[in-house]
């Protein structure tokens, strides 16, 4: 991907601020990541967040494409700012697989291939099918009326147009779900999971068009909710392959000005 400077200047919408949120609440139940709330207490952290959220902020709104290099050096005159600052916001990203370190490359934004997306995939299904059993069993009647609370509350946002919380709300319904099995191991690598699934809908699946059919969760949640195993496990599988058809991955490259993506010209 290459990169070109330019004059005039287009700063992110206030959607993507929520889009930043949606991807960043997956991670641990909070607005900020953990990298991002350790980046908070060092004498930089103001700065090197400045660079995090302005990359992020480009990237979910599909304004900085999968492949794209990032230079330290044309961070640095971006921002004005030392290697050092930007090289600790580069980490930060890194560690949350908004950008991948490659030998000889540098930094590029992350680029998961068709073959990296269904392992991604594969493992959510496997994770899943074992998490849902034990959500069958263990589901109390205030989670069952809190995960249709979530689908309302995520149908409501996919028709008002709010495809940050539409994202986030489709993220906590599966998370809820690996919540009630009671299994603290399985559910902290879903989150990992989900957040990383959530960025790949946020890159690859055309806003506006939902993933699966409107009461597919409703319907998962009435499997659970009646001890049907069987065919909870069955939705469950079938409503992941129905996500991942969905995406739509390219390869085709496009010429950016990371400068006025960034809202720094």
């Amino acid at each position: 991907m290459r990169l070109r400077f330019a004059h005039g200047a287009r700063r992110c919408r206030p959607q993507f601020d929520r889009i930043i949120e949606s991807v960043m609440k997956l991670k641990s139940g909070d607005v900020s990541s953990p990298s991002t709330r350790r980046g908070s207490k060092r004498g930089t952290g103001v700065v090197d967040q400045k660079i995090y959220d302005s990359i992020l902020k480009a990237v979910v709104s599909q304004r900085l494409p999968p492949g794209t290099k990032l230079t330290e050096a044309s961070l640095c005159e971006l921002f004005s700012v030392s290697r050092t600052i930007v090289r600790k916001a580069i980490q930060r990203l890194a560690h949350d697989h908004i950008l991948e370190l490659r030998p000889n490359r540098g930094a590029i934004i992350a680029q998961p291939t068709p073959s990296e997306t269904r392992e991604i995939f594969a493992a959510r299904r496997a994770i899943e099918a074992a998490l849902v059993p034990m959500s069958v069993k263990n589901a109390t009647a205030a989670q069952i009326l809190r995960l249709r609370q979530i689908v309302k509350d995520e149908h409501a946002s996919f028709h008002a147009g709010d495809y940050a919380k539409w994202i986030r709300l489709g993220g906590e319904f599966h998370i809820l779900i690996a919540e009630s099995a009671n299994n603290a191991v399985l559910t902290r690598f879903l989150r990992e999971l989900v957040s990383r699934c959530s960025l790949i809908i946020a890159l690859y699946q055309t806003p506006g068009k939902t993933s699966c059919p409107n009461d597919e969760h409703e319907r998962l949640i009435d499997a659970i909710a009646d001890g049907n195993t069987a065919l909870a496990v069955a939705m469950m599988e079938q409503h992941l392959l129905d996500i991942e058809r969905n995406l739509h991955l390219s390869d085709s490259e496009r010429e950016v000005d990371l400068g006025e993506i960034l809202g720094l010209r």
